[in-house]
């Protein structure tokens, strides 16, 4: 077994792998450590990972390795990954790699005895825009509707800047969700992410305003050459003004001058194209209104190797799936 090496360690290590994904990131454990989970951290030849888990009732656990791991050495890490899951007690672990649908992982992982899970936590499918070439050329790759809505901001006077207002910005989430009936996390919770992020440069807080008044907020994060949108907020002011796509646009023009060249846009329906495009303009549910307004940046849409279970007690393993049944009901 490869014994866990502590946050520090792990940062180090990580600093050899410029691309490994945000979440796999020492300032992520620590943010998560603080909001009901705790962070494990396992490096090897070849590879590692940081391993969360959460609590249950009586003490069991779920082991969750979110977007990893890090290198391509998956076998050589499972044994001490299965044995730090057990030490913590821990009914399942859960992987979500970084990697996109039939990568060669989804085999490694079935071939290790995983199971393709009907949870997910990160959205499956989402749209990468690139942001290679002069900006003229990735505003050319939008709808027309797109860059329309871009310009009519700024020539109505819309502004987008960086700011540190985080309770603002919680404020405005807490309206967003209760509008399109999603959650949102607390006010601590957005200043404890900036914080971490911030200061080395791979958060920014990013604010439309009209005349002063806030009207439409996101947060976006990046690591080596990868931005991630994660957060958005908009109130119901001056909506005819499209704020939130002079937004989106001045939140790619930072990734790019940071020397980001693919921007995430995190997260629409689980569904293919052909669906996507016949029934977006009709639904409303869930992700759909996003998916309305993703789709118009140019991107690329994907879908990723989704989840993998692998059962270390499994019984337990099977009431937590019957539980995902009901609860779906």
């Amino acid at each position: 077994m490869i014994p866990p090496t502590d946050p520090s360690t792990w940062k180090s290590f990580l600093d050899n792998y410029p691309d490994a994904h945000i979440l796999q990131t020492a300032a992520w454990g620590t943010l998560k450590s603080q909001f009901g989970w705790s962070a494990d951290y396992i490096r090897g030849d070849g590879g590692g990972c940081q391993i969360l888990f959460r609590s249950f009732t009586l003490g069991v656990k779920l082991a969750y390795v979110p977007k990893g791991p890090v290198g391509s050495k998956l076998s050589a890490l499972l044994p001490s990954l299965l044995a730090v899951s057990r030490s913590q007690h821990a009914f399942a672990l859960k992987i979500e790699p970084d990697a996109w649908e039939q990568d060669p992982i989804e085999t490694a992982l079935a071939d290790q005895g995983f199971l393709r899970s009907p949870q997910l936590v990160q959205p499956r499918r989402t749209i990468l825009v690139d942001l290679q070439g002069p900006e003229e050329d990735i505003l050319s790759r939008m709808k027309q509707k797109t860059r329309y809505n871009i310009r009519l901001a700024a020539r109505k006077g819309v502004v987008v800047q960086s700011s540190q207002d985080l309770a603002g910005f919680a404020d405005m989430m807490r309206i967003t969700a209760d509008r399109d009936s999603f959650g949102a996390h607390s006010a601590r919770y957005y200043q404890t992410a900036y914080d971490l992020f911030h200061h080395n440069g791979s958060c920014e807080l990013l604010i439309a305003s009209y005349e002063g008044q806030p009207l439409a907020a996101l947060m976006v994060f990046r690591r080596g050459a990868r931005a991630w949108y994660m957060y958005g907020a908009s109130n119901d002011a001056h909506r005819n003004l499209m704020p939130t796509y002079l937004l989106q646009w001045e939140a790619m023009r930072w990734a790019k001058r940071n020397g980001c060249n693919e921007y995430d846009l995190w997260g629409v329906p689980d569904e293919d194209e052909a669906t996507l495009e016949a029934e977006f303009s009709t639904r409303h549910d869930g992700l759909w209104g996003v998916y309305r307004f993703k789709r118009g940046f140019g991107g690329k849409l994907v879908r990723s190797s989704g989840a993998w279970d692998f059962p270390i007690q499994p019984a337990l393993y099977r009431l937590y799936r019957t539980a995902l049944r009901i609860r779906e009901r």
